[in-house]
C-alpha cells in the first residue's frame, strides 16, 4: 500500500493525523476485501484551499469536510472482478498497484465539526477518511438507501479500529 500524503496548508499537520490516515485507509482496504495493493493520493488543505476545489471540480462556490476523487467507476461497489480485464489504466505501471484516487481533508472543518459533534479531533479524522476511502471504492450517498448502506459501513471501520463517538486520545 502507498499513501501520498501532501500538507498544503500553513497548518502544522501533526504525525497522528498521517498515522490516523494510514490506519483508515488500511482498515477500508481490508473491509472491503480488496485484492490489490493500492495506492491513494491523500491532501490536507484549509477552507480556502478545498472551497478552490470544490468550486472547480463540483462547481460548488462553499467549503466542506472532504473531496473524495476516485479514480475507478464500479458497475457495484468494491466489485473488483473485472478490474484486470477492463483497464490497466487503474493500475500503476510502475509498482502494480491499485490508483484508487485522491482524497482533499479540509483540517479547517476537521476542527470545527469535531467540536459541534462533541467528539476528539482525531475520531473526526478517522471518519472523513473511511467515509472517502468508500467513496473511493464507489460506494456513495445520493438517496437515503445508498446513505444507509454507506453510513453502516463508515461506522463497522470505525468500531473496528476504536473510534468510536466516544473516541479519546490517550
Amino acid at each position: 500500500m502507498s499513501v501520498y500524503i501532501e500538507n498544503e496548508t500553513e497548518i502544522d499537520i501533526p504525525k497522528r493525523f498521517e498515522e490516523i490516515v494510514n490506519e483508515i485507509i488500511e482498515a477500508s482496504i481490508d473491509y472491503v476485501k480488496c485484492p490489490y495493493e493500492c495506492e491513494i493520493n491523500v491532501i490536507f488543505t484549509d477552507n480556502d484551499g478545498i472551497q478552490i476545489i470544490n468550486k472547480d471540480f463540483r462547481d460548488i462556490d462553499a467549503p466542506t469536510d472532504v473531496l473524495s476523487f476516485p479514480l475507478i467507476e464500479y458497475e457495484v461497489p468494491a466489485d473488483f472482478s473485472n478490474l484486470e480485464e477492463e483497464s490497466v489504466d487503474c493500475f500503476n505501471q510502475d509498482n502494480g498497484e491499485l490508483l484508487l484516487g485522491d482524497i482533499i481533508l479540509n483540517v479547517d472543518r476537521i476542527k470545527s465539526q469535531s467540536e459541534e459533534f462533541n467528539h476528539s479531533i482525531y475520531r473526526e479524522l478517522a471518519f472523513l477518511t473511511a467515509h472517502s476511502m468508500l467513496h473511493l471504492f464507489g460506494y456513495d450517498h445520493i438517496d437515503d438507501a445508498e446513505r444507509a448502506v454507506m453510513e453502516e459501513k463508515q461506522e463497522e471501520i470505525l468500531n473496528m479500529k476504536g473510534y468510536t463517538r466516544d473516541y479519546e486520545e490517550k
